[in-house]
């Protein structure tokens, strides 16, 4: 998420600063308004970017994530000036110099805004998924490891969009009947 330097020397629409805080902070509904507030106001740009399970296989959760946030830099209309990236790293290759900021979602709010932006859109992705691969309650749990999310894994298997490699889905196939442990969706 990109705020227009325009749009800070003016001040933050009041609007939009009421409803923008860490999103871990906010209910759901309170990120859908935050969210849509934040596509609606002139001069706020935003930009996606995500990885696949496949890379971050392959790669790592952490390289996987600073790939993810090049990528949403990348798919801003321009490139901005400067980047703040919640945490303790700036992604390689960026084109313009940036600042990490540790808890960065509670005391800024173009991080807090990234963080309401990237958590609203993988929540309805996992809800798209959810409708295509029933029984593991992504509606409800967001894919995050929930007693029912577990118990359904072992039920059934991870689909391709699990993460093989994370610790709770290979704890689960290690103790799941041979040969049930294996993707089961395509």
């Amino acid at each position: 998420v990109v705020f227009d330097p325009a749009v800070l020397r003016r001040g933050v629409p009041r609007a939009l600063a009421a409803v923008v805080d860490d999103s871990k902070k906010l209910s759901a509904e309170a990120r859908a308004l935050a969210f849509e507030a934040l596509r609606s106001t002139a001069g706020v740009e935003i930009g996606i970017g995500a990885a696949s399970v496949t890379e971050i296989g392959r790669i790592n959760i952490l390289q996987a994530s600073l790939l993810a946030m090049r990528r949403a830099v990348a798919r801003l209309p321009a490139p901005p000036g400067f980047v703040l990236v919640d945490g303790d790293r700036v992604p390689p290759s960026l084109p313009c110099a940036g600042q990490a900021v540790i808890g960065g979602d509670g005391l800024c709010l173009s991080i807090a805004a990234a963080s309401i932006v990237a958590k609203v859109v993988r929540d309805r992705a996992m809800w798209r998924l959810s409708q295509r691969h029933g029984g593991y309650g992504w509606e409800r749990n967001a894919g995050y490891a929930t007693a029912d999310h577990r118990l359904a894994l072992h039920a059934l298997g991870p689909t391709r969009h699990h993460r093989t490699g994370f610790g709770t889905v290979r704890q689960l196939c290690l103790f799941a009947p041979a040969g049930e442990c294996v993707d089961v969706a395509g």
